[in-house]
This record gives structure tokens, sequence and C-alpha cells, in this order.
């Protein structure tokens, strides 16, 4: 890990505020990444204090009023130039990812593939960002609308996705002629280092503005700080339901703009019409995928009474196959949770469940021994439940999938629509009527709705996000470029006279 290290430019110790090329010195907390792959130190943090904080802000605040003069064409061919470097990047960056966060190495990479494919799709858009044009009621006149940037876009990530969240945001906030100030989890700071080095060099060569995209490293009270800060027109924050609640109550509270993106509690429906073969792959990869640790993760499988024995076995077998261990093994399906406080929740979970009367058909429970070198490795679980139950209703960002019957499609949607969330949801259905009516106004309520592929896994060509307790907010592909930037209409009088709308008359 040490030459990973080296090839992305992060050292024993670093700074953890930087504008650019600049490295704010600061003396805040040290705040130090440990892997959950193997419990090792991988280096340190300086977060950014009060000092450092407005230096970032004022430099980011000044470099906006240049970089919106830049033409967007122009900036959408520096983020070309970010998603080449990333093509250089991307198997030292994935391993990091891997390393640091704990997934897969292949979800690792794939993160980093993301991030080159939303930088692909910004610089399509820089050529693309289009308003209206409108008829008059007023002869000489004309009418359209255009779209500006905001200014200064706060991104709050997670530590889940630690590097491809930033990206949706920040590429496509770039090509609007936004600059960005982003606060990464401080559980996964090393990646935000990383990212930040590699996205300066090339501004640096392209004598980008210091300030257009800016690092702060810190713990919750800098992005309740961000999100408070009035020179911040928006704030776009991944994570908890309930840290979205508190960013989006401090944002609106000064009349700010929020993106939020929260909670899911995921549901899969399996038909009588399904192919049980094809749905048993992408059930068990949404259920397991990140160790769980995906918002749209594959919480509960909501079977079909004819099928339910015949799929639950399956599923069972498929379980037996899972390889647990180091996420850098290639051969490994699960790595580990983030962190100890995550394998509590896991194990609360669990034991909630047992008391409101699941059956545990995969028991969970934390690993050790040989093969595990952290405390953070769990057994993904397959409980029996009834969908009424508490713990169903609330998301657990771990690998426990939850079981249950259902005789009709209508009750299928009704379980599935039963919870707070309203992120990500599939069914997997032969039945082209089944299909459109899940799709339909009386279908499915969540944001993302799929027929014959499991709920994780999003391609960033679609608007990210969803609704409900998941926070309304949209990112990454179609028009979710609309939020970063303000609109504004335009009416032009070329006449020689001045006529009022609605036949209004006003004679001097």
């Amino acid at each position: 890990m040490h030459d990973i290290l080296q090839q992305l430019g992060i050292t024993e110790n670093n700074n953890g505020a930087s504008t650019g090329s600049n490295w704010v010195k600061s003396s805040g907390k040290v705040i130090t990444s440990f892997s959950p792959v193997d419990g090792k130190k991988i280096a340190d943090v300086v977060s950014a204090d009060d000092k450092a904080y407005e230096e970032v802000i004022n430099t980011a605040s000044k470099a906006f009023l240049e970089w919106r003069l830049w033409p967007s064409p122009k900036r959408g061919d520096v983020v070309r130039q970010f998603a080449e470097s990333l093509r250089k990047y991307k198997e030292p960056l994935g391993k990091l990812v891997s390393y640091e966060m704990g997934k897969s190495l292949q979800e690792g990479y794939g993160e980093v593939q993301e991030m080159i494919d939303i930088c692909d799709f910004a610089v399509g858009l820089s050529r693309q960002l289009h308003g209206l044009t409108m008829h008059s009621e007023r002869p000489g006149h004309r009418m359209y609308e255009q779209w500006h940037p905001l200014g200064i876009v706060g991104i709050i990530s997670a530590f889940n996705f630690p590097v491809a969240v930033w990206s949706w945001n920040t590429a496509l906030a770039l090509v609007c002629g936004d600059v960005c100030v982003w606060k990464p989890s401080e559980k996964t700071p090393l990646c935000a280092v990383a990212c930040q080095k590699i996205i300066a060099d090339v501004f640096t060569a392209n004598n980008v503005p210091e300030g257009v995209c800016n690092l702060l490293v810190g713990e919750r009270e800098l992005g309740e700080r961000m999100a408070a800060d009035v020179r911040i027109p928006l704030v776009s924050a991944t994570g908890s339901t309930r840290m979205g609640k508190a960013v989006g109550a401090a944002v609106g509270a000064r009349l700010g703009r929020s993106l939020l993106e929260l909670g899911g509690n995921n549901a899969i429906i399996i038909s009588k019409d399904a192919d049980l073969d094809m749905a048993l792959v992408g059930c068990v990869f949404g259920a397991v995928g990140t160790a769980g640790q995906r918002c749209t993760t594959t919480r509960r499988l909501i079977i079909h009474e004819e099928v339910y024995n015949s799929f639950r076995d399956k599923l069972v077998n498929a379980y037996k196959q899972l390889r647990i261990g180091n996420p850098l093994d290639e051969n490994v399906h699960v790595g580990p949770l983030i962190d100890k406080d995550a394998v509590k929740m896991y194990e609360d979970a669990i034991e909630r469940c047992k008391t409101e009367g699941g059956k545990f058909l995969v028991e969970g429970g934390v690993l050790k021994g040989d093969g595990y070198e952290s405390d953070c490795y769990v057994k993904p679980a397959v409980a029996e439940v009834q969908p009424h139950f508490n713990v169903v209703q609330h998301e657990t960002f771990a690998p426990i999938l939850y079981l249950m019957k259902y005789k009709t499609f209508d009750e299928a949607v009704a379980i599935q629509n039963g919870v707070p969330q309203g992120l990500s949801s599939s069914i997997m259905t032969l039945n082209l009527r089944e299909a459109e009516a899940f799709l339909s106004a009386a279908g499915s309520d969540c944001g993302i709705a799929n027929v014959n592929i499991g709920t994780s896994g999003a391609e960033i060509g679609g608007a990210f996000g969803g609704e409900k307790e998941t926070g309304g907010g949209r990112e990454s592909g179609s028009d979710a470029w609309r939020i970063y930037m303000r609109r504004q209409t335009n009416t032009i009088n070329y006449s020689n006279k001045l006529p009022l709308a609605q036949g209004i008359k006003f004679d001097l």
C-alpha cells in the first residue's frame, strides 16, 4: 500500500484544507485514517480549523468571479482532462478506495470508472446548458430564459462512496460555472486528499483560478458550519436521513438550496413470473455488495407465495458460496464494515429482529481468526420477517436481508411502498402487465424503479435520488445540472413602443 500512497501523493501527515495547488496550514484536530481491511493506520490528516475554513471560503468566492466568465465548453475541456487523469490513476485510486473504505477491489475500480463516466457526461453537457424561448403577448417583444452559475457548491459526502458522489456533484457544478467546497467523510479522508491532488494538477496546467475546487476535511461540526454559511448557496449532502434533516433545516433557515440524497430501504419484488436464476444474481449482489453499505443496497425481498420456498432455498444456497475477506483479493465477494460502530449497529439490528420474531435462515455474526485482520468482518445474514416489524422500517447500513411473502401484486406494491424511505426499487417479472404497473403512478413510489435488474448499480446517465425520507434530491445525469444553476427569464423589447402585459394602460 505504501507504493499506492506514494503514487497518489499521500504522505504520513497531510493537510486537510486546500484551495487547489495551495494546501492551507491548519492547527485543527488530527484525524487518523485506519483501514477496516486490517485495522492498520494508513496516515494522518490535519482537519481544517476556523482560520483555514475562512481562507478556503474566501478564496472560493473570489475564484467564482473569474470562473463563471469562462465559456462553458472551455470549462468542459478542463473536466475532460480531469477524466484523462483519472484514467491514468484508476488503479491506485481504486485500490485506495478499497483499502480505506473496505469495499471489494472491483467495486473500488468501478467507483473510479463512475468518476470518469460522469466527467465524460459533463463534457458533452458543457455545450448543452440550454434554456427555452417563449412567444410574448406583446408585439415587438421576445422572451427567453437562460441559466447562470450559482456560486459556491458545498459538497458533504459519505464514507461508502468516498470519491464517486463528490465527482457527480463536482463535474456538473464545474461545467455550470460554479466552484466547489468538499467536506468528505472523516472516515475516508485520504481518498479525498488523493482526488484533490489529481484535480489540482489538471487545474494548474490549465491556469484555472485558485479556489475553483476546494477541500475541507473535518468532523460533523464542519458540515454544520457549511450548512449555515450564507456564502454557500447550494449544499449537496449525502448520508443518513437524520443528517439530512439537520442540513435541510439549517440551509432552509437561510433560504438556501439543499440537494439531499439520504437513506434507502430498498426492496425487490420477486414475481411468480420471474426468471428466478437471473433474479438471484441481482438480489445477492444488491444485498451484500459493499457489505450492505450502499444507499441502494437491497434490504427487503418481497416474494410471491408460489415461488417463495424455491427462491428462498436458492438464496440460502447462494449465501453459502459467498467469500468474505480481504477486499483487495479479487476473488472476495464481501469485505469488512467501515468500523466497529457499524458492527455494533449490525449486531443490534439482528437482536431487534429476533426480539420481534424474525427467523434467521442465514445466521449473522462477527468473524474472527485467520483471514480477518480487523474486527470489522461480519456474516451477511438473511431473515424471514413480517412487513410491519419495526426493524424492517429502518435502514441498517449492513448486510442484513429481510424476506417476506405476498399473494397479490397490489399487496406487494403496498409492502414495497410501506416504509418511510423511497430511493430504489425493483421487480423481477416476465409479466409485461406487472412490469408496466410497477412503473406507473400507482406503482413504486421511489425515485428509481427497475424491472429485471437489482436496486443498486445505477448508471450516471439517469438522475439519481429518491423521495420521502430519501430527501428528494437528484444528482448525476438527465437534467440534474439545473440544481447547480439559477434560472433567469429575459424579455427584450425591440419595438419603438412600451406596451404593458395583460393589456394594462398607463398613459402619461
